[in-house]
């Protein structure tokens, strides 16, 4: 998150595939996380079983995830 905001402090746009990452986080959470790590690890089964349970939870940490690792 801190590189996106200071990022955006530069001037700087967020990629399109950063874009498209968020918009996904928020259609299907866990798959957003996979595509992003690129690996099915410890980050994406948290966020599946927080989607499974309770669906914004698993947004939440799937923004924070896509976000905080620029």
């Amino acid at each position: 998150m801190k590189a996106f905001k200071a990022s955006k402090k530069n001037g700087g746009e967020p990629s399109t595939n950063t874009l498209l990452l968020v918009i996904l986080a928020i259609i299907l959470p866990p798959l957003a996380v996979y595509l992003h790590q690129g690996e099915i690890n410890k980050k994406f089964w948290i966020d599946l079983i927080l989607t499974l349970l309770f669906f914004l939870p698993g947004i939440i940490y799937a923004l924070y995830v896509i976000l905080s690792e620029e």
